[in-house]
């Protein structure tokens, strides 16, 4: 394997400040909310008032993450109706979707918070459950000092567009792939 050089020569330094930041995590590999989380850690050892809306995940789950976010204060609320494959009706999903959106929305605007995190937002939009240009709207519009980063597959190029930051997360190999189920502490 050749070695790379190490690079001699600092990058160019940015100039400008900007208010707040929106950024999007998508792709199909690992990590997507795991990162939005580490911001929020980040946001949360500065001292930022964070909140987290849950658009897949339901209160059934029990995940390592919220529990030690809610002792930090963080703000969260776990919103989903789960995996669509389990639901017992679609109707139903998509109205706690729906619902879901009408939190997080509010919380934008309310400006209470320096970041929302939208987790897994992506995947009510790519199903016409909430409308892309309605959640483009809510961010372009949101008070200067909210930060947002939304997660999930397939991002919309709309949501792209208004991000500042984008980062595609791409599956190389997955533990899943291989038959391993997911691991308490890892994967959830």
């Amino acid at each position: 394997m050749k070695r790379a050089a190490p690079p001699r020569e600092a990058p160019v330094r940015a100039t400008r400040r900007a208010a707040s930041l929106v950024i999007v995590n998508t792709g199909d590999g690992k990590g997507k909310s795991t990162a939005a989380f580490g911001t929020a850690l980040r946001a949360i050892a500065r001292g930022w008032k964070v909140c987290v809306v849950q658009f897949i995940k339901s209160d059934r789950w029990k995940v390592g993450e919220r529990d030690s976010a809610i002792r930090l204060g963080v703000e969260w609320w776990t919103l989903g109706d789960g995996f669509t494959w389990d639901s017992q009706s679609m109707e139903r999903t998509e109205a706690v979707a729906r619902e879901a959106w009408r939190v997080a929305r509010d919380k934008i605007a309310s400006g209470e918070s320096q970041l929302v995190v939208l987790d897994e937002i992506t995947y009510p939009i790519n199903w016409g459950w909430i409308p892309a240009a309605e959640v483009v709207s809510a961010i372009a519009a949101r008070p200067a000092s909210v930060n947002v980063i939304a997660t999930g597959r397939d991002a919309p190029s709309e949501l792209v567009d208004v991000a500042d930051t984008v980062t595609e997360m791409r599956n190389r190999k997955h533990a899943f792939d291989a038959g391993i189920r997911a691991i308490r502490g890892i994967d959830f």
